[in-house]
Formats: structure tokens, sequence, C-alpha cells
């Protein structure tokens, strides 16, 4: 293994995936830690945690497990992967994990960088953009879980972390690979732990790519990903390409929990043509929505190709929260999602598309899936999964994530490998 990385969900995880194996990594996407050596042609390992939400001592120890494990694979340089909308709270996790690993490896002067220019996700003097809005006025404000009111980073992470926090412009970016090597030694002689990069196009992530080449540690989106296989094959160190992905035909349904308004489009879209049964959290939260019923319904349909989702608009989802509280419905609604998902399997389900992180890491923990081999990309950052043994073609996708077509245009991908 040259590239070791750990991602904070399990769709974030995919979407590294999916670059590093389109920049030419053999790549495997495991999920939590393994309690096995991967497979020996595998040259990027994701280790794929649900760690977003959890408290900040927890995903640190995860994290620091996942790292061991990496470590332990013969990794050479390791990638901290979180979402390129920055989801955290004032008090974590993207900081103290970040922290937490760089001490762990004796660093400073680590690169923050979530841009995903092809997303329409860009930082510009240390402040995070989605597409012509800032962070806080983009919608993400009102993200049920980690609401992202501040779209200065820098100032952001300096709530979640003990170490001042270094920033790197544009205008040093722009001047090439050396000029942001210069600038991220000498974020890391001032005592900086992280340092927030600048990046508004994809030469920017293939310029800190070449910048990072020998670098022990980097953290970011997936974007930042694009320029590290150039390292490595410039030194002739690349040489297993190719995906070991397996299509799956037969019975399919598609589990949406996100309530992103790219995934509520998506949901219209699939539903104004296949059967769908809306899942309404005050029913879910008293029992009145059972995993039973909603199998039952879902498996009346399997020849339809169903969908069951429980998105709902942001003012949906906060009277929700105000009334049951917020915890207590993610919980319920992953509970319920995952239950669902072995049922599925039960009635031989093999193809499953699933939209949003915490229904995603609810799902693949449910079915018990250890590690995906990376397929075909569906959407930009969204590949097509499959096991090892071909049991399940999967995809899992962040809520912002895809067109509207994207759940049609996924089953046929996961069926067809193309």
């Amino acid at each position: 293994m040259l590239l070791g990385s750990i991602a904070d969900d399990f769709t974030g995880a995919s979407d590294l995936a999916n670059t590093l194996a389109k920049s030419g990594f053999r790549t495997t996407q495991f999920i939590g830690v393994p309690d096995a050596p991967p497979a020996p042609d595998c040259e990027a390992g994701v280790v794929a945690l649900k760690s977003r939400s959890i408290p900040a001592a927890d995903a640190i120890a995860q994290s620091l497990a996942a790292l061991g494990w990496l470590k332990a694979q013969g990794a050479e340089q390791f990638l901290f992967k979180y979402c390129s909308t920055f989801d955290s709270t004032p008090e974590g996790n993207i900081g103290p994990v970040g922290e937490a690993l760089a001490e762990a490896l004796g660093v400073r002067g680590v690169v923050v960088c979530p841009a995903f220019p092809e997303t329409g996700r860009r930082v510009f003097q240390g402040h995070l953009f989605v597409a012509d809005k800032l962070l806080s006025e983009s919608g993400l404000e009102h993200h049920p879980l980690n609401p992202m009111t501040d779209p200065d980073l820098r100032r952001w992470l300096r709530r979640q972390t003990r170490h001042p926090v270094g920033h790197v412009a544009w205008p040093i970016v722009a001047a090439g690979p050396a000029s942001i090597r210069a600038a991220l030694q000498a974020s890391a002689a001032r005592g900086e732990c992280l340092t927030v990069v600048d990046a508004v196009e994809d030469r920017d992530l293939l310029a800190l790519g070449a910048a990072l080449d020998g670098a022990t540690l980097l953290t970011g989106g997936s974007g930042i990903a694009l320029g590290l296989a150039g390292n490595f094959a410039k030194a002739g160190r690349l040489g297993r390409q190719g995906s070991a992905f397996r299509p799956r035909g037969g019975p399919a349904a598609v589990l949406a929990g996100s309530c992103s308004g790219a995934t509520l489009g998506q949901v219209a879209a699939f539903k104004s043509a296949h059967p769908a049964l809306a899942i309404e959290i005050d029913g879910l939260m008293a029992g009145e929505v059972s995993i039973e019923n909603a199998l039952g319904f879902m498996g009346a349909h399997l020849a339809e190709t169903p969908l069951c989702y429980s998105s709902a608009p942001p003012e949906a989802v906060q009277r929700a929260h105000a009334r049951h509280g917020r915890t207590a419905v993610a919980e319920r609604v992953e509970s319920f999602f995952g239950g669902l998902a072995r049922g599925l399997a039960g009635l031989g389900v093999g193809r499953l598309v699933v939209a949003g992180g915490e229904t995603s890491g609810a799902v693949v923990t449910a079915l018990g899936l250890g590690a995906f081999d990376i397929g075909p990309e569906i959407a930009p950052g969204v590949p097509a999964l499959s096991t090892s043994g071909g049991a399940f073609a999967i995809a899992l996708k962040s809520g912002n994530f895809g067109g509207t077509d994207f759940f049609a245009k996924a089953l046929g991908v996961l069926e067809n490998g193309r």
C-alpha cells in the first residue's frame, strides 16, 4: 500500500476511492478498520469510518486506530478525508481529528483543503464557496446534523483546535508547487498545525498535489487527491490499474435518508415512475411506522424497483428535531434503514442505491459489508461499488451529489458496469 486514507463517513470514502481509482491507483474501500491485511494488489486503501457526527474523543480514537492499521500495511502517505462542505460543528470533528493525526505522525503545516471544483466547492481567501454562494448561504446552514453557519474555515477550525491555524492564499497557489511547498514549510515553522489552502480550479489541486510529494499527512475533500497519483507514477511505483468491480443484476431498491435539495429532486424524479414509500418522522418516532410494514411494501413492488425515503424539506426536519430531539431522530432513522436493508437482502435484493452519508453508513453496517471494489463513476464523486464476492453492487451517494436522474442512472451502472 502506498497511500492510506481515513474517511469520516461512508459516502465520502467512496467519493475519495472514486478519485483515486480514476487517477491510477488500484483502490479498495474498507468498512471500518479491517482485522486482516488487504489484497496484495491494493495501492490505495480507504478506511471508511462513521465518525463525522460522533463525540470528538470517539472520532479521534477511531481515526488513530485506522492510522495504525494503515501504517502496518506499509502506507507512506496518509490522507484524512472529510466532506467538501466541511460538515462539522464548533466542537469538531475535523479539527480535533486532524490535530490528533498530525501529532501522531509528528508533523505541522498540514494542508486543509475541501475544494472540489467539479461539484462547485471552492476555497478562496480561506472561505468555502458552494457554487456562487458562501457556504453559510448555500443551504448547508440548515444541515440537520452539522449546520455550517460560518464559511471562514480558519475561524471555524480555530474554534475546534488547540493550535494556530495557517493559510496559503490563492496567489501563492497559482505560483505553483514550489511556492506552495515553501508556504507550507513556513506555516509549520510558525507552529501552525493545520493550514487552510485556497483552490478554485482543478489546476490548483494538481499543483497542490505536486507540492505534497513526500508529505506525510494531508487533509481535505476528495479533490485534494487529484494530483497524488502523479507523484507515485513519476517514481515508477504505480502499476496495478484496473477494476475488480462486478456488476449485479436481479432485484434492486433505492433508499434515501438525505434531506438535501439535490436528493429531494432525485426522489421526486424517481417516484414519478416507480413505487415509493414516504417515511414520516413523527410516525416513525411514535412507533406507527415499522420495518416490517415497509418491507412488505418494498417486497410487493420489487419487480418495479421501489423507493423508500425519509427525505423532507429542511423546515419539516427542523420541526421533527424540535419535537423529538436531533440525536433521537437520527438514531431512529438510521436504525430503520439498516433494518430495512437487511430485510431487502433477505428478499434477494443485491443492488442498492443509498442517498445520504448517515443512511449509507447505517445500511452498509447493517449488511455487514467489509470492503468494496471500485467501479465506474456514476456521477462526480460517486462510483459504483461491489463486494469482492459479488453479492452486492451498491452506490453510496452524498446528499448533494448527482443530477435529478441519479437513481435511475446508478441502477443501470450497477447492473451493466457502464
